[in-house]
């Protein structure tokens, strides 16, 4: 079957579903030409999907779903394309992972993770970064964030290690109230018996993360992937060799950060000395 002659279509939401399905497309080793014809689609719809240039039909991702073994991670992204605002568009697939994940594993240098913000350092963070948002997107961006930390006491409990740098802590974001807020945020989150929080010191002699921050997910098949973010974009790592190199270095950055006991005084003090 070929593609209708529609005019090309173009979304955020469409343009993250098509990250998506060429990861698994390359983690099953297929090139867009092998993978055509068994979706029973032209290699150019193939391609206009992966670039986010057409909406993809249900039969697409039904065959795309069953011949890439993506455990219901395409069928549920297409469910959800446009219906999560305050995302940005390149992490939308990777939230709706997390809703199914075992586990999660979070290194962070630039800012707290979102799903340990607070509400004030949220709105902080949003009016930081230009250009400045509109009053609709800060609210629609901070009610996203904080409606993900559901996971955080998820019914069937997620298994989360978070990994943050002591200098973001240090930075103020937002000022001292904002930060007091937040470290006893981050206290209270620490606590939680499904949560490893680590630190990592200002001064280290070896650290596994200067390539920039990282997530590893777990999910429900035991399959593992990976996301990594840079400016104004985001990848989802499927490669079982990408995703080893990744889980190297978390495993490496978990020796070299204060141990969740440790971390949990820093936390304690700094929030003294405020």
């Amino acid at each position: 079957m070929t593609a209708n002659n529609a005019e090309p279509e173009s979304s955020d939401s469409l343009r993250a579903f098509g990250e998506v399905l060429k990861a698994f497309r390359r983690r099953a080793g297929l090139t867009q030409e092998e993978f055509a014809p068994k979706v029973q689609y032209s290699v150019s719809f193939v391609a206009s999907v992966e670039q986010g240039r057409r909406m993809p039909p249900q039969d697409f991702v039904d065959r795309a779903e069953e011949e890439l073994d993506a455990f219901g991670a395409l069928r549920g992204a297409a469910r959800h394309l446009s219906r999560q605002p305050g995302l940005a568009s390149w992490f939308r697939q990777w939230a709706k992972l997390e809703e199914t994940a075992l586990s999660l594993d979070t290194y962070e240098c630039r800012v707290v993770p979102g799903l340990l913000q607070t509400e004030a350092y949220a709105r902080a963070v949003t009016l930081s970064v230009p250009p400045l948002p509109s009053p609709e997107q800060v609210e629609e961006r901070v009610s996203a964030r904080m409606a993900r930390q559901k996971l955080l006491t998820r019914e069937q409990p997620i298994a989360f290690s978070f990994i943050v740098e002591q200098a973001v802590l240090e930075r103020g974001t937002g000022g001292p109230q904002i930060t007091r807020e937040l470290l006893d945020h981050l206290i209270a989150k620490g606590e939680l018996y499904n949560v490893e929080l680590q630190i990592m010191p200002l001064h280290v002699l070896e650290h596994a993360g200067v390539d920039g921050p990282m997530r590893l997910l777990e999910t429900p098949t035991h399959e593992w992937l990976g996301y990594s973010e840079g400016q104004k974009t985001g990848h989802l790592l499927s490669d079982r060799k990408d995703i080893s190199v990744l889980q190297q270095r978390y495993a490496k950055l978990r020796s070299q950060a204060l141990t969740p006991a440790d971390s949990l005084s820093l936390l304690k003090r700094m929030r003294g000395a405020l």
